[in-house]
Formats: structure tokens, sequence, C-alpha cells
């Protein structure tokens, strides 16, 4: 087989598809593809002495281009249909934006807009005043500031106001949260000693006193939201350090975690404490995450004494952690729908999908259920089956919600592993969990049924 019979990148690029191809994406990008090509067509005739099937005739190639061309286009984070069960999935993005928060981020993407310009006086201000006067509106604190996570808040007010120093916090509440990232950690590298008090269970107060010294910076909680100590327990609550601190001027700190600015018990959904207890029960700085249970875009909010949020906005760290116009702009339209909360489980997309009716989520199992009989070979049983699933993201995380989900089984070894396979090869991936033996499609955590059953309807039978 002669190397010859390859064609050149001349004769490509000056076809008539050729030229169509670098007129829609340019002649770099073409003639680099096309090198590419040539260059795996040499190397199968020196493995196979043959030219491999898409350089059989001059079409073939330029539809091999072609589709490597738009392959280039598509960006790897791809959309998938969340089945799993688990709500705010971390791995796969944690909460949905509300439309409001997606049309607001899109006006920030496509346009000028006053992040650090104040309209009235024509003259800079701060990229967080619009966030912390809505929060201070909401929450009842003085003031906010914004950083791009959680970890990055708690980061700040460790190296704002402990480095050098102490901070003593109860040896139950050490948790590690995604990634490995853990609290200890996060302290050692805002440069403050950890001094840990009380045994994984039991916590007094009396330890936190013991351990108060000239050195000490603040006394911190943090809430234990992805894991439940339970038993013989016992731990102090916020309002007992804050008196505590008041006692020996000590400022009180609390890592809420997940985040909740309303009493989610009135729907139906397990207790959280909220952001406005903990300000009440007079704690300096609350920080919490904006892509949890808030339901809006990843980042970290800090509210609390204004005193104390100014010296958070003027650390060097505050402008390697801020947010940009995107995010703010996500954020506080997200913010926005708690001003409506009679709206708020109709707009707010992930409350929206924590309290649909386990009936609404039936009759989406049945529509999944009829599409994927059409998709599916025989060997493949399907049922409507009742679920547990699970809000996510470290909240609540022994609390389960009632959902309904298709589930698939087979007898035929190997099948099961062949069908997940299958379904992540697709154009938007079906992402489920595997549990006694069967594929579990549960339907609370779904953003779109309309878009899911248009896509398996659209594909043909499942060889």
């Amino acid at each position: 087989m002669s190397y010859q019979q390859l064609p050149s990148i001349d004769k490509l690029i000056k076809s008539a598809e050729g030229v169509r191809l670098v007129a829609e994406f340019g002649h770099t990008a073409v003639v680099n593809v096309c090198r590419q090509l040539i260059e795996q067509g040499r190397e199968h005739i020196k493995k196979e002495n043959e030219l491999p099937s898409f350089f059989s005739n001059i079409a073939l190639t330029l539809d091999e281009v072609k589709h490597h061309l738009h392959k280039q286009n598509q960006v790897n984070i791809q959309s998938v249909h969340n089945l799993t069960g688990t709500i705010l999935h971390t791995n796969l993005g944690r909460a949905l934006w509300s439309p409001p928060a997606q049309q607001a981020a899109l006006m920030a993407m496509s346009q000028n807009v006053a992040l650090e310009y104040d309209l009235d006086m024509a003259k800079r201000s701060h990229r967080d005043n619009y966030i912390s006067d809505l929060l201070a509106q909401l929450t009842g604190a003085e003031a906010a500031c914004i950083v791009n996570n959680n970890a990055a808040a708690v980061l700040l007010m460790l190296a704002t106001f402990a480095q050098g120093k102490e901070v003593i916090i109860s040896r139950g509440e050490l948790i590690e949260i995604g990634g490995s990232f853990r609290i200890p950690d996060i302290m050692q590298q805002a440069g403050c000693k950890l001094v840990e008090v009380g045994t994984t269970n039991r916590t007094h107060l009396s330890d936190y006193r013991q351990a108060i010294n000239e050195n000490t910076a603040f006394l911190m909680k943090v809430h234990s939201s992805n894991y439940q100590i339970c038993g013989f327990t016992k731990s102090v609550s916020e309002q007992e350090l804050v008196n505590l601190g008041e006692e020996y001027h000590l400022p009180v700190i609390t890592d809420l975690g997940s985040g909740a600015l309303v009493d989610l018990t009135q729907y139906g959904l397990p207790s959280e404490p909220t952001v406005q207890e903990k300000w009440q029960q007079g704690v300096d700085l609350i920080s919490f995450s904006g892509d949890k249970l808030l339901g809006g875009p990843q980042a970290g909010i800090i509210v609390g004494k204004k005193a104390l949020i100014e010296r958070l906005q003027t650390h060097p760290l505050k402008r390697a952690l801020r947010c940009d116009k995107v995010i703010l702009a996500g954020l506080e339209a997200t913010l926005r729908l708690y001003l409506q909360p009679e709206k708020l489980a109709e707009k707010l997309t992930t409350l929206h999908l924590l309290t649909q009716p386990v009936e609404t989520l039936h009759n989406q199992a049945e529509q999944l259920k009829n599409a994927l009989e059409d998709y599916l070979t025989p060997e493949y049983q399907l049922q409507i089956e009742k679920s547990l699933a699970q809000i996510g993201s470290g909240s609540q995380p022994l609390a389960r919600l009632p959902s309904v989900a298709v589930t698939i089984s087979t007898s035929i070894s190997g099948k099961l592993t062949a069908l997940l396979t299958c379904f992540k090869k697709l154009p938007q991936p079906i992402i489920g969990r595997v549990e006694k033996d069967k594929i579990w499609l549960d339907l609370r955590g779904l953003a779109d049924i309309q878009a899911l059953v248009t896509m398996l309807n659209e594909q043909e039978k499942m060889p």
C-alpha cells in the first residue's frame, strides 16, 4: 500500500467542500485537521497496510474533516439529565439557575454593566454594594461580602481576623467537605492556629471557656450539614457562644454551609438553620454557599456586622477571591426572588424541584417509561417504583424525599453495565444510579422531562 494514495492538504482545501469549510471554520483550523488526519492515515497504513476507510474517496475524507471541526467547537462540559435522585448533585453542578438569574447573567455577559460604578454619584463604587443592601434587607444583617465559594469565605474570615492567632472550635465540627477540603487545612492556609475543644460527640461551654486566652481571635461554629452524630451527644449553641464571646470581648463566626434563607419546613422539607436565626442570636459573621439551598450560582456569602465586613473587603485576599459580573448578576437576581416568598417555590428552580408533588413525578415517569420502551430492546424490564431522593451537597444527609423512579432490570449478565455506557453516549447523557441490581432513573432532580423524552424518541432503537 502506497502512502501516495493519501490526498494532499492542498487538494482537500481547494475542493468545493474544502472551500466551504475554510469559509466556515477558517484556513488554519481546516489545514490543522487535514494534517492530523493524513498523519493518522500514515500510521494506519504502517500498521495495517491499508488506507483508513475515510480515505477511500475525497467525499468521505471531507466528511471526516467536517466531523472533527465540529467536535473542536464542542465544550467538554456537557449537559446531562440528572436522574440520580440527588437534586443538588455536586458532581453535576449543584443548583440550576432560575430563569431570572439566567437572564441577568446573559445581560451581564453581553453588555457593559455598572459593576463598580455608582450611577447616582457618577463615581466608582464597590461591586458588592447591590447584593450587600439586598442581603441586609433579607437577613437583617448590617452588610455582606461576596467571594467565589464558601471555602473562600471561611479562608477570608480566618485570614482577616485570626492570622497568627488562635481559633477555638469544637472537635466534632472539624468537617471535611467535597474534594477532601478540611476545615483544619483551611485554617492552616489562613495562618491561624486551631484549638480543638471537647470530644467528637460532646462539647460543653466550659470547654470553650477553658481554651480562651490572650491570643484567641474568635470562637467558631461550623454547621455539620454533611454528616450527623447521633446518640450520646452535646453541642454548644450559637447563642451560648455569643454570650461567652461578649464576656471576653471575642467575636463569634459561623460557617452555615448550605445557607437556607427561608424556613424549609413550610414546604414539607427537613428543617435547616437559617441565616436570619443565626444573626438574631447575635453571631458576628455568618458564611454560606450561593449554589446549595439558596438556589443560585456558586458563591461564598458572608453577612454580619458592618465594621467586620469592611475589614474583609479591604483585605488583599478579597481581590483574589472576588466574583465576576456574571456571578454577581445571577446571584442578585436569585436573591430578589426571595422578596416574593409566596412565589418562591414556583420561581426558584431548586425549590421547585424539591417540592414537586409525587403525582407530578409519577406522570413524568409514565412519559419516560413509554419513551424507554421504544428505545430499549426486549431483554430490559421497565417498572415505575417509589423512590427516595436526597437534597445533596451536604444538606440534610440523612433526610429522604418521596420520589418516583423508572427502574430498569435484566437477567442477562453485563447488560446493565452496557446500558449505562449507552446512556452516557447519548447527545445529552442520562445519569442515574444503580441499586438492588437495577438502574434507577429518579425523576425528582430532572430539569426538563420534555427534552429527555424528545431526545429518546429521536434515537434509533438500542442495538
